[in-house]
């Protein structure tokens, strides 16, 4: 009964991590970052800002939730520790998850002491953001295998995987540059709004724009490319993992790249609305989630076991 309860509680500290992820998002479409000045943990040189605007409003209620956040993952990495044995995966996710929430902190925190928010068009804050979303990414990684293993999900073998692991390493590294030039188009998006479509293509092939605006090109392309990816390695091992939950995994990954593909033209379409950036970033995140599952489920102990069948043009694979 306490492990149920602990795996319904990693879900919830996974799904609050999502939320805290989008209103992050909001504070910089809505250029809230500097909301309590460049003060960091204080909010404006106080604990508590008096009479506040609404970007303060914006930005202290993002430090706030992202405090509760740490601090349910801090319970999350207690309760693995008391529930778990020495040796069991869950511990090992819960720890990693402290960590990355601990360098999320860190990593929000120079944003706002070096001024890397606002209207702020420096190389640095490119910098910054991409790491960010790097962060980002691992944190909710991390979080997803903790709930996995703590739901039943089995230990992650990769010895003996064969090609299929460089397989999903393309796929996770596809998305992380995917999801780092969506977080740079997204701040172009921001700081140079266009008036209309047809402007804002006309502006990404000027050259002396400015390397936010010439950058926004790229993203869609690395969308495409990612997405066929994604489509190939899903459509790969629901042919080759006869499993009903891989299969399921797998389609639920080709469907959730497929509705950000759309989501991403609607955005672009729409002169990328703050509620559509959030919604493209949200289907972003459940890609991410989903690939991991999918891998989780894919190096499960029990899959290395069984042996699958693998077809004669894909005897280098063994086993996808």
């Amino acid at each position: 009964m306490t492990r149920t309860r602990f795996s319904t509680f990693a879900w919830v500290v996974l799904a609050f991590n999502l939320l805290v992820i989008l209103w992050g998002a909001y504070v910089r479409a809505t250029g809230s970052g500097a909301g309590c000045g460049s003060h960091w943990p204080l909010c404006n040189g106080v604990v508590v800002p008096l009479q506040p605007q609404i970007e303060t409003i914006v930005e202290f209620t993002h430090r706030l939730t992202s405090g509760l956040a740490f601090l349910i993952v801090l319970v999350l990495v207690v309760w693995a520790f008391r529930a778990y044995p020495r040796g069991h995966p869950v511990r090992l996710g819960a720890m990693l998850s402290m960590i990355f929430i601990i360098t999320e902190a860190l990593v929000g925190a120079g944003l706002v002491l070096y001024g890397w928010t606002a209207e702020d068009q420096s190389i640095g804050r490119v910098i910054s953001i991409s790491i960010h979303l790097v962060n980002t990414f691992l944190l909710l990684a991390t979080l997803t295998l903790t709930a996995w293993w703590a739901s039943g999900g089995e230990r992650i073998v990769l010895r003996g995987q064969g090609i299929s692991v460089w397989l999903f390493v393309i796929g996770f590294l596809g998305v992380l540059i995917l999801g780092v030039s969506g977080a740079i188009t997204a701040l172009g998006d921001t700081l140079f709004p266009a008036g209309s479509l047809s402007e804002g293509i006309a502006q990404d092939f000027v050259p002396t724009a400015h390397f936010l605006v010439r950058l926004r090109v790229w993203h869609p392309v690395i969308a495409m490319l990612n997405g066929l990816y994604l489509l190939f390695l899903g459509g790969l091992i629901y042919q080759f993992r006869a499993t009903p939950r891989i299969q399921r995994l797998a389609l639920t990954l080709g469907a959730l790249f497929l509705a950000q593909l759309v989501a991403g033209m609607i955005n672009l379409g729409l002169l990328a609305p703050v509620w559509m950036q959030l919604v493209h970033l949200l289907l972003a995140d459940m890609v991410w989630i989903a690939l991991v599952l999918l891998a989780a489920a894919n190096f499960g102990e029990s899959e290395l076991r069984q042996n699958l069948p693998v077809p004669a043009t894909q005897d280098s694979m063994n086993a996808v």
